[in-house]
């Protein structure tokens, strides 16, 4: 029966041309707004139509649903202990979004058990046949799981600040996952940028860094300036590109989002990577159970 599980696994992943993309959003350090940006960015890609899936993976901390004013009372944790079915624990946000939460005590990957691995590429594959983009809103700064899933994931979305300490914690990371995963595609933005220039330079300074001595292009999406309007939108827990839609930095995150999705069009026929996102994974967690 395992076997014919696995063939059937690995049949699926052969289809990868029509399965959804895994996508990171990542951040050096706490406090850049990466669960804010992670939603609003989700938010507006469901009203260009795309099916969006956010993950909560802040273990623990996960504060997606508070962003919308939602309560969950089931998460991942609640699947991957046979409770429940995956899309139980999945619930709808704004524009037909969907998001589910992490949940706290889940421990690490590869501390898990092989039936608890299973569960969790189950419900990856399933999602990946139910969604054009899988979002992992990941906890700040790095624990050994947490970047054995970015270096599995299709793409990784970068939120700095201009703080020195969130540009080098955030060059640390890339350069961590660029040497296990020499193809990952990085998207660099800065989030609360005072001035446009902040931003500019911002990004500048970590795609150099990446060119320099990484040898690594990235994709600039650009930048979000410091904004009372989203501390507002916090508080009445709705997301900004909703409740003001005419505000600046709603425009603003329209074009990163449109910056995003042609330079996804334009990678259309870029060459397949010889391993996909769940290929991937479950390699690494393999290896770690040898």
């Amino acid at each position: 029966m395992r076997d014919q599980a696995e063939k059937l696994r690995m049949k699926m992943l052969e289809s990868e041309g029509a399965l959804g993309k895994s996508i990171a959003v990542v951040s050096g350090k706490g406090g850049v707004g990466k669960s804010n940006f992670t939603m609003n960015f989700a938010t507006l890609l469901a009203k260009e139509g795309k099916r969006v899936v956010i993950l909560d993976m802040d273990i623990g901390m996960g504060n997606i649903h508070i962003l919308i004013g939602k309560s969950v009372q089931y998460s991942l944790k609640d699947y991957l202990e046979g409770n429940l079915t995956i899309t139980e624990v999945m619930y709808e946000g704004p524009n037909d979004l969907h998001y589910i939460s992490g949940g706290s005590g889940m421990g690490s990957l590869l501390d898990w058990s092989g039936n608890t691995f299973d569960l969790l590429i189950e419900a990856f594959e399933h999602l990946q046949k139910s969604f054009d983009y899988i979002l992992f809103d990941m906890g700040a700064g790095a624990t050994n799981w947490s970047l054995e899933l970015l270096v599995s994931v299709d793409e990784i979305i970068v939120i700095s600040t201009a703080e020195p300490t969130a540009i080098m914690d955030a060059y640390s990371m890339m350069k961590y996952i660029n040497l296990k995963d020499s193809q990952k595609t990085f998207y660099l933005l800065c989030n609360r940028a005072f001035t446009v220039e902040e931003g500019r330079e911002t990004v500048n300074r970590l795609h150099s860094a990446m060119n320099k001595f990484l040898k690594k292009e990235c994709v600039i999406l650009g930048s979000l300036p410091e904004d009372p309007i989203v501390r507002k939108a916090v508080r009445e827990q709705v997301p900004f590109t909703i409740s003001y839609p005419d505000a600046p930095i709603t425009k603003t995150m329209r074009q990163i989002v449109q910056r995003f999705i042609h330079h996804r069009e334009d990678e259309v026929h870029a060459p397949i990577e010889s391993k996909n996102f769940l290929s991937k994974l479950k390699s690494i967690f393999s290896k770690g159970r040898d």
